[in-house]
């Protein structure tokens, strides 16, 4: 989506001024398209966005990731043999980890209203957010953005045929919050890098 590029792609001074009336004048749902509010609200819970028109640019900006962090030669936690190759190609280890350093996962939805990210067991089996590891890389499709709960909850029920998963959980904050309020209070926060490839 080059409106993607167009929204991320500009560094100049009136996108922080952007930024800064958005915080009187919010976006939401009724007046923003869905991708832009999406990022907006992802962005704004301190996601770090990687916009890939290919899977070439997915494998190549995983690779950056993992540069910029040295996260070469470790263990890593990820559940799903459509992204393995993604770990044996950069010779990370993945079975009968202890300590892994991310969790490398796909998503069933990305929640633009809040800029969260839902997960269910199909990703990250039965643990409990707080008990996944700090760092996480999600690689998703801009077609698996939702605009509310209630419409990735729809998806769900729609796309398994009574086949459900189970543990189905969010995840909205990626950072940890400067004053902690009720709502982010009790919240695991964690350093999410979202690769996300246009697939409409």
């Amino acid at each position: 989506m080059s409106l993607f590029k167009k929204f991320f792609g500009s560094t100049n001074d009136s996108s922080s001024e952007e930024e800064k009336d958005s915080a009187y004048n919010p976006f939401t749902a009724e007046n923003t398209p869905i991708d832009e509010l999406f990022t907006l609200n992802f962005k704004k819970n301190g996601g770090k966005f990687l916009y890939c028109e290919n899977l070439t640019e997915v494998k190549t900006l995983f690779e950056d990731i993992l540069t910029e962090n040295d996260w070469y030669e470790i263990d890593v936690m990820c559940f799903e043999p459509k992204l393995y190759s993604l770990l044996d190609e950069n010779k990370l280890n993945y079975t009968s980890v202890s300590n892994p350093k991310f969790l490398l996962a796909s998503c069933e939805s990305l929640i633009a209203d809040e800029g969260s990210i839902l997960f269910s067991s199909n990703q990250i089996k039965q643990h409990k957010p707080q008990d996944l590891p700090g760092n996480i890389i999600i690689v998703a499709t801009t077609s698996q953005i939702k605009t509310t709960k209630s419409d990735a909850m729809s998806h769900i029920t729609k796309h398994y045929n009574k086949n459900y998963p189970n543990n189905i959980t969010t995840i909205k904050y990626f950072e940890k919050a400067k004053v902690e309020d009720f709502l982010s209070y009790g919240s695991s926060a964690k350093n999410l890098y979202l690769l996300l490839l246009e697939d409409l």
